[in-house]
């Protein structure tokens, strides 16, 4: 672009220099013409437009005056030296290409100027044909100015910023013909009288003074109008974290910069931020063009730092802002009493003519005022939600963070995985607190969650919800896969922890809770996992996965726990009596033993209450004994009296894992007469499948005694037939929920079907429990079902009622293996 518009110059001042020799002549005025120039360059107005700041300058009043009076060699000379020392004197750093491409742009455009007031005839000045001409060629110089302006910007910075500087010269072209007038009365004034010069001299002075006023005034308002919604911006900006994106785009207009950097020196748990704003780019850079030194100076110092032309107290600063090719530069530091946290710093003015004053320190002073206060703002935000959603001992995440991590994770749950809630009880920290004090247990706490850090992995949350209490939300494959990592991670736990001079074996209990098998609010997942994790406490094995009867066991157990010990040690439970009859032949072969209890103030407990209850206190042991009992001794009695009946008893999966069980029931068999197989224990098909592997050892040391085992509840668990094959039983229990809806239920009856069906290959015996009315029975019956149970034929009754039904009910029948009660009808 320089070179285009400097041969132009040149080819055309030659013409104009052979066309008139003597042009050289005219050199005192062209002295007066070069420093009238100068002058008016002085009150130059700049539009800054990205990097760049396009003149918009009054020159147009002295160019009306020497297109008129001097030859055009000498106005092109003049208006090309007092371009050339205007820009070497104005610019604080000399770049080569701009100044020599700004000074061939303006001989360019007078040599325009020129070419059109040569081309037209010469008028006298008051003539208005020499006010058009002059006007046009102004015009014509005018545009040359800003469409060679644009061409710039359009090859350095692309076509937006060539439309923009484009827009901008809209302005300019209006004010250019302003100065066209005002030169122009410049001229009818001169040719009037030459002592107009002097009235004309005073207001040209007064008019400077005016505008220069009035453009303070003007500069003043917008900077407080622009301070006024950066403040406002960034005390909105409530955190520390988005204050550079509301703050440095905005400093960086303001300050009419080419770079706004903020740097917050690491603090705490806060890194170090080194942010940057540079007028080219969108986005923020993570650099700084300021030199280290001179920033450490101003933090040092304490106070605001500026180096550039405008300041001398600093010129020793300049030459490493030269090293790194900057102008200018101001560092205001960010102080929190008296503490600086950081510095806000404004780097290179922009325009080559133009460098930072100290009127602008003080606005930069005020920016970093609001900044440093938004800054501590932020922090102190920041420091109180941690605090809010941290443990302070362990600082790990506490239940409040744990319940929001939680529910988002419940949120973005994938369809094949679940949601897992791990709380960890520590066992014996309250001794520790007891014995050695408060210090030792918070070190024992400590030590407990570093481990649990090191083996959750790096995609669980582990946090301390509670006095000893830590939980762990993970994804799983699925619920069995959860109840295996709690346990792997339960024994990695364990181990000698030192706290003081002491090693200690510290144990925890485990409890699991999934989503979505489990609850979908976070609130309830917790609760129910630290449920499953209290009736952990009595497992040997130490993991429990939750289950509903915990949660009832949850509800009544201050109501009905201690009560409960009372009456199984002064004997207040009853052991009702339901019997079994064979379908085929309505033959009582025997009785299930359940437990009933009837509270003094709560009146009669639904057994999976108590049974729940006595789970959590460690009381099932007890009540399986008082059931198993009475069954035996009843059992005694009946074979006694020659009515040969056998026993069912219910097993909870607890009792099964129970090593010291099959011991206990032999010796009860023995103490009583009984044969073993006439005592059948029932399990539960859901509960049994949690823990099937764990249970598998007890369940074949009870048929190894003799003892039947049968499946209850058969069907509302997730197992099929197959597993059959793996438990050592020899009875299948339908659920009663199948068997009362297979009469008006073609679903319920394809299943009650598939089980006897299937179950008889197996070669195992078939109960179904509900039968409540004939036509059940009868399809029971043609089934090949051989047992049944159900209102049908008796209620659970109390010993002595059972006896009476005895007597109204049945009657002896002799068979092949001996005399057994038949009942005599069905009613």
């Amino acid at each position: 672009m320089t070179g285009p518009l400097a041969a132009f110059t040149l080819a055309c001042f030659a013409v104009f220099w052979a066309t008139d020799r003597d042009w050289y002549d005219y050199w005192p005025e062209g002295l007066l013409a070069l420093a009238g120039i100068g002058l008016v360059y002085v009150g130059v107005f700049h539009v800054v437009i990205r990097r760049s700041a396009y003149g918009i300058v009054l020159v147009e009043v002295p160019f009306v005056l020497v297109l008129y009076y001097l030859p055009p060699a000498m106005v092109i000379s003049v208006v090309a030296i007092a371009t050339l020392i205007t820009q070497v004197i104005r610019s604080a750093v000399i770049t080569p290409t701009k100044l020599w491409f700004n000074v061939a742009k303006a001989s360019a455009g007078i040599t325009l100027a020129s070419l059109v007031v040569a081309a037209l005839p010469h008028y006298d000045g008051r003539d208005p044909r020499t006010w058009l001409i002059l006007a046009g060629a102004l015009l014509v110089y005018t545009a040359t100015d800003v469409f060679s302006f644009a061409g710039v910007m359009t090859v350095v910075q692309g076509l937006r910023a060539g439309q923009d500087v484009l827009r901008g010269g809209v302005p300019g072209m209006i004010i250019a013909s302003i100065n066209v007038v005002i030169g122009l009365i410049f001229l009818v004034a001169f040719e009037a009288t030459h002592w107009s010069a002097v009235l004309l001299a005073l207001l040209v002075g007064a008019l400077i003074l005016i505008l220069r006023s009035f453009a303070e005034f003007f500069r003043q308002h917008r900077t407080l109008a622009e301070v006024y919604e950066l403040t406002k911006a960034v005390r909105e900006a409530s955190d520390g974290a988005g204050l550079p994106d509301v703050l440095l785009g905005r400093v960086q207009a303001l300050m009419r910069s080419e770079y706004a950097t903020l740097w917050l020196a690491p603090q705490d748990r806060h890194p170090e931020v080194l942010l940057t704003a540079r007028v080219e780019n969108k986005g923020l850079l993570d650099i700084s063009p300021t030199p280290a030194s001179v920033r450490e100076r101003a933090v040092a110092g304490g106070g605001a730092l500026a180096v550039g032309p405008s300041f001398v107290e600093t010129q020793d600063l300049r030459k490493p802002l030269r090293d790194s090719k900057i102008k200018d530069v101001l560092i205001v530091p960010l102080r929190s009493g008296q503490t600086t946290i950081g510095t806000l710093e404004v780097v290179n003015r922009l325009g080559d003519a133009r460098s930072f004053r100290p009127a602008d320190i003080q606005v930069l002073e005020t920016i970093a005022t609001h900044a440093a206060a938004a800054v501590e703002n932020g922090r102190l935000v920041d420091r109180l939600l941690y605090d809010a959603y941290h443990d302070r001992l362990t600082a790990m995440p506490n239940r409040r963070r744990v319940t929001d991590a939680l529910a988002e994770s419940v949120k973005v749950r994938a369809e094949d995985e679940v949601v897992a809630v791990l709380l960890f009880d520590v066992d014996g920290q309250r001794d520790v607190n007891e014995s050695m004090g408060h210090a030792a247990g918070d070190k024992l706490l400590a030590e407990v969650a570093g481990r649990l850090r090191s083996i959750a992995g790096p995609g669980a949350l582990v946090g301390r919800i509670g006095g000893d209490e830590f939980v762990v939300t993970l994804r799983a494959e699925s619920t069995d896969a959860t109840v295996q990592l709690a346990t792997e991670m339960r024994e990695q736990l364990r181990g000698p922890m030192t706290v003081g001079t002491l090693t200690l074996d510290v144990d925890t209990a485990v409890g699991v809770a999934v989503y979505p098998d489990h609850g979908g609010d976070p609130e309830m997942l917790l609760q129910r996992a630290e449920l499953a994790g209290n009736a952990a406490k009595v497992l040997p094995y130490g993991v429990q996965l939750f289950h509903p009867a915990l949660e009832s066991r949850a509800v009544r157990r201050l109501g009905i726990a201690a009560d409960l010990r009372t009456a199984l040690d002064n004997g207040a439970l009853d052991v009702y009596f339901q019997p079994k009859v064979t379908l085929t032949d309505r033959h009582l072969v025997g009785v299930e033993c359940l437990a009933r209890w009837q509270h003094p103030a709560q009146g009669e407990v639904a057994p999976e209450d108590f049974v729940a209850v006595a789970e959590h206190t460690g009381q099932l042991s007890r009540l399986t004994e008082v059931v198993l009992t009475e069954g035996l001794r009843r059992c005694r009695e009946w074979a006694d009296q020659d009515r040969p009946l056998s026993i069912a008893v219910n097993l909870s999966v607890r009792t099964l894992l129970d090593s010291r069980f099959p011991d206990q029931v032999a010796t009860l068999l023995e103490q009583y007469g009984v044969a073993a197989a006439q005592v059948t224990f029932e399990i539960s098909e859901p509960g049994m499948l949690n823990d099937i592997e764990r249970v598998l050892p007890t369940l074949y040391r009870l048929r190894d005694l003799g003892v039947k085992l049968s499946v209850d509840d058969f069907g509302t668990g997730a197992s099929s037939l197959s597993y059959l094959r793996q438990w050592p039983v020899q009875e299948v229990k339908i659920d009663d929920s199948f068997v009362q809806g297979m009469a008006t239920d073609t679903g319920d009856l394809a299943i009650v079907r598939a089980v006897i069906s299937l179950a008889r290959e197996f070669g195992l015996t078939v109960v179904a429990e509900g039968v409540e009315s004939e036509l059940t029975l009868d399809l029971l019956e043609e089934m090949g079902c051989e047992i049944g149970q159900g209102y049908l034929f008796s209620r659970p009754l109390p010993y002595e009622r059972l006896e009476a039904w005895f007597s109204a009910q049945t009657e002896p029948a002799t068979t092949d293996a001996g005399e057994v009660r038949r009942l005599r009808a069905v009613i």
